[in-house]
């Protein structure tokens, strides 16, 4: 017992030695100056008269970042040739929204999946952070016969994700389970299923992405699935055709082309596990088919479906979000009501310069200048387009929050397109990223060595395929430069 005890402290002592190493390893790979990092206050005095408007920044204010400084730091990357025939820059002083930099900022250019910028603040403005999503289950034209109905919840999960994941989405499992017991509380064990999935209208997939059948079609190609306002696992499936149930970004083998009947076979599934025999197959019926609730399950809110979304650039969710922005304000929600449902919601609130026809930035067709991109981030950082603050717009917050962090998770994690990162960078740089054929984008905030918060754009268009990923990282450098900018 003695020499077991003796094994035992000598273990412990050697781990706590280990442990205590590697949390200095840690700390010696990051800027000291994470230790201080300061999101943006929603609330406080004015740091601008409102009403002003940006003003070109002619000097440095008493301990910050001059145009000059930040120039002689991206001038050199910028001119290097990689970002392509068409390109935009604008950096500012996220305080006090004074420009330190900019390059045909207001110019429309291609943004890729920086669009979902404009989804999110537009999802979480009229909709609220705290909204929710409902799957029902609803009676038929009798007491044995049932609906699924979706709701439009873009994070439905057929089975239970694993624990570890986070949010946890409703799943149909559940809804399954409190199903089952509600209708043997009134004896009924066989019933026939119907699925509703008609709140959504309209094609599918937008007019101007790749056709079904093309080799780089979006759903084929593992990016996205139909929309639909009834489906499981953004339409991602494994091998054997059923739903993935867990949140894999990675997953780029062909989504379900009919995610509505999915959903409602993996459905019948589940009664049947749980006792309930189901007769027939399941079949679509019209919205005005179906009568009370039997049981319902409800969406994380919308906060956490938002910081998802932008984290691993979710399109799914972000089409289904923008459709949910158009019902809200009484547009089709179809794939052109759901982009002028966003363009005019961010109008609202002051944000111009957003052209899009989609909500995930799918289409080539969508135009966003730098200037509409860096509004977006000011925006929700409770900054208004003319520097004053906004503490009205404290639920945008969840845009900010989910952005990406450099060299740690999301897209601009380990492994990813963009980067790699300066040390200066990691930890202190947030920003959505996005890319299509020729296409590189970014656009976030940057926690700079001198302790100003930047907001950035940076976009790049118009580059020819061979240079690969050379873009994203030239991207990734001036996020690099802004961060390691003292820049008076």
């Amino acid at each position: 017992m003695n020499r077991l005890a003796r094994l035992v402290v000598l273990t412990l002592a050697l781990l706590c030695l280990f442990t205590i190493g590697a949390g200095a390893a840690v700390v010696r790979l990051l800027p000291a100056r994470l230790a201080l990092f300061q999101m943006p206050r929603v609330a406080g005095p004015p740091l601008v008269a409102p009403g002003a408007t940006l003003p070109a920044a002619s000097g440095a204010a008493k301990g910050g970042a001059s145009a000059a400084g930040v120039a002689a730091s991206l001038s050199g990357i910028i001119g290097s040739g990689y970002l392509g025939r068409s390109n935009g820059v604008l950096v500012t002083d996220l305080a006090t929204g004074r420009v330190l930099y900019s390059l045909n900022a207001t110019a429309g250019l291609t943004p890729a999946s920086t669009t979902k910028l404009a989804t999110a603040v537009a999802a979480l403005d009229i909709l609220g952070p705290a909204a929710r999503f409902t799957t029902a289950v609803r009676l038929g034209a009798t007491a044995s016969q049932l609906v699924l109905v979706g709701g439009g919840d873009p994070t439905l999960a057929a089975g239970p994700y694993p624990p570890a994941d986070y949010p946890q989405p409703a799943t149909l499992r559940s809804l399954a389970a409190a199903t089952a017991k509600a209708l043997r509380a009134k004896g009924v064990t066989s019933v026939r299923l119907s699925y509703d999935d008609l709140l959504f209208t309209g094609p599918e997939q937008a007019l101007d992405w790749p056709a079904i059948g093309a080799p780089d079609n979006y759903i084929t190609s593992g990016n996205v699935a139909p929309i639909s306002s009834l489906e499981v696992d953004q339409g991602r499936l494994i091998a054997n055709g059923k739903p993935e149930d867990a949140d894999d970004p990675g997953n780029l083998a062909p989504r379900s082309q009919h995610p509505g009947l999915d959903a409602a076979r993996a459905f019948v599934g589940f009664l049947r596990r749980d006792g309930i025999a189901v007769r027939g197959k399941p079949a679509r019926v019209p919205a005005s088919a179906h009568g009370p609730v039997v049981a319902e399950v409800q969406s994380p809110a919308l906060a956490q479906i938002v910081q998802w979304m932008l984290s691993e650039s979710n399109n799914v969710i972000a089409e289904t979000l923008a459709r949910q922005v158009a019902l809200a304000t009484g547009r089709p929600a179809t794939f052109s009501g759901a982009a002028a449902a966003v363009m005019a919601v961010d109008r609202r609130l002051g944000v111009t310069g957003i052209d899009i026809h989609d909500g995930s930035g799918l289409s080539p067709a969508d135009l966003i200048s730098p200037q509409a991109l860096v509004g977006l981030i000011a925006l929700a950082a409770g900054v208004r387009p003319t520097g004053s603050v906004s503490p009205a717009h404290a639920g945008l917050r969840p845009t900010i929050t989910g952005l990406p962090i450099a060299g740690f998770s999301g897209t601009l994690g380990p492994g990813s397109f963009f980067g790699p990162f300066d040390t200066a960078a990691l930890g202190t740089v947030r920003a959505k990223t996005g890319n299509l054929t020729a296409v590189a984008t970014m656009a976030g905030l940057a926690y700079a060595r001198n302790g100003q918060l930047l907001a950035f754009a940076f976009m790049a268009n118009q580059f020819a395929s061979k240079r690969g990923l050379l873009v994203e990282n030239t991207l990734a450098r001036l996020a690099s430069a802004l961060a390691d900018c003292g820049c008076r």
